[in-house]
């Protein structure tokens, strides 16, 4: 069971200050260098035989895009992740165009180290990010129609929140982190 306790001292702030928040400044705005950055970031993320097997669908408030997006938010989701500064649908290159050979038998994988990175360059930038799965994915995908091979994995908001950090966010310990996907006779 999870429980708080306090980081050990070596651990990077943008790591242990990290937390996905339920509330972002709907005044709060994500520019274009910003969002530069964040891209920036992903770029720089490893991946499989550098394959680099993600993409992005970004987008801001007043833009068609987020338009595109709002409206497959579940209601979950919605209540939130409207007033972020952006939205970020995340995607995955599964197959080589329409075929069924495989692009990257880790696409997934790695698009999740290129979240992880984008995510901690937001934290570092002062932006928080919030990473989702509720929302339609059928509607979606139907809507931004990927190329043949992509897959739509799950989306980010970010901006700035007006959420305070938790004060008691509860981890796995390290030893659970080391023994729980085994059974003790393994």
């Amino acid at each position: 069971m999870p429980h708080p306790q306090e980081p050990p001292s070596g651990i990077h702030p943008l790591l242990t200050g990290r937390f996905s928040p339920y509330r972002f400044d709907p005044s709060a705005v994500v520019d274009d260098e910003a969002l530069g950055l964040l891209l920036e970031a992903v770029r720089w993320a490893p991946s499989a035989g550098n394959s680099q097997p993600w993409g992005f669908f970004a987008c801001r408030p007043g833009e068609p895009g987020h338009d595109r997006v709002l409206p497959h938010l579940a209601p979950s989701s919605a209540r939130w992740a409207t007033d972020a500064s952006l939205l970020v649908v995340t995607l995955a290159r599964r197959y080589v165009d329409d075929t069924e050979l495989l692009y990257s038998e880790f696409a997934d994988y790695d698009l999740g180290q290129a979240v992880a990175h984008m995510t901690v360059q937001a934290q570092a930038m002062g932006l928080a990010a919030h990473q989702f799965r509720a929302f339609d994915l059928e509607g979606l995908t139907k809507e931004l129609a990927p190329n043949p091979g992509w897959a739509i994995i799950s989306m980010i908001a970010l901006g700035k929140t007006t959420d305070p950090p938790p004060p008691n966010r509860t981890r796995h310990s390290v030893a659970h982190l080391r023994s729980a996907p085994w059974s003790p006779t393994a």
